[in-house]
């Protein structure tokens, strides 16, 4: 990865922050997009921030333009930002609060491929930050799973579109985020066996940091690019 030109949205925590740092460590070029700044600044001179809220995609386009100025051609985006929204049985889950998910997990998404297109801004890979909740739908994820399903066919629907990228959307396994610290908290009242599971992995091997995960994900979107653009992979089907 050393001197690729590298963009990553949510680089200021969670996955996002650790694909980030060890990234800038392996000597990429990398830019970072997320609502809040980002202590990766301070730490590495190859790291570029820009806050930009990815909700406000009616000022997406003017928010991105210092973004696109920063080069011409990008080797790899990673489309990690995302939110999970409520856990709850799907009744319980509002239109209100399932529009938001999906506007964060896959609208905003597409505005930012949109853009990259319409600017000429040249891609080499696509790889979106999905779930195994868009395959295997378990009781409380009702909005979460929907929307990285549709995720997953937006990244199908652009392969097929511009055969010219390399698109892939990307299951990361289970990583410790602040998400897992949410979902750990849970009193779980409904007795949703995902969340039980959840956090029965927490502090465990079959969870690790966003450090430790960083290196098995790089190495996972590498392998990606042996499979047909616009496929769904599971980062542990890799090993």
């Amino acid at each position: 990865m050393k001197n690729k030109n590298i963009l990553i949205t949510g680089s200021s925590s969670g996955i996002g922050f650790g694909l980030a740092k060890q990234l800038c460590k392996n000597g990429a070029q990398v830019v970072g997009i997320s609502r809040a700044a980002s202590e990766l600044t301070e730490q590495f001179k190859n790291y570029k921030h820009f806050q930009i809220d990815l909700a406000d995609m009616e000022n997406l386009h003017m928010r991105m333009q210092p973004v696109f100025e920063q080069s011409m051609r990008f080797d790899l985006v990673i489309l990690n930002a995302g939110i999970l929204g409520e856990i709850a049985i799907f009744p319980k889950q509002s239109i209100a609060s399932s529009k938001e998910v999906m506007d964060i997990n896959v609208w905003a998404n597409k505005a930012i491929i949109d853009l990259f297109y319409e600017k000429g801004i040249a891609v080499n890979q696509w790889v979106a930050i999905s779930s195994g909740a868009a395959k295997n739908g378990s009781a409380g994820w009702g909005s979460y799973s929907v929307s990285k399903a549709a995720l997953n066919m937006l990244i199908q629907t652009y392969a097929i579109e511009n055969p010219e990228a390399h698109f892939s959307a990307l299951a990361p396994g289970l990583v410790d985020t602040q998400m897992q610290d949410y979902i750990s908290a849970l009193p779980n009242e409904e007795g949703f066996p995902a969340i039980e599971r959840l956090k029965a992995a927490k502090g465990t091997a079959d969870m690790p940091s966003v450090e430790s995960a960083a290196g098995m994900l790089l190495n996972a979107m590498k392998k990606a690019l042996d499979y047909d653009s616009g496929m769904f992979l599971d980062v542990r089907h890799f090993g």
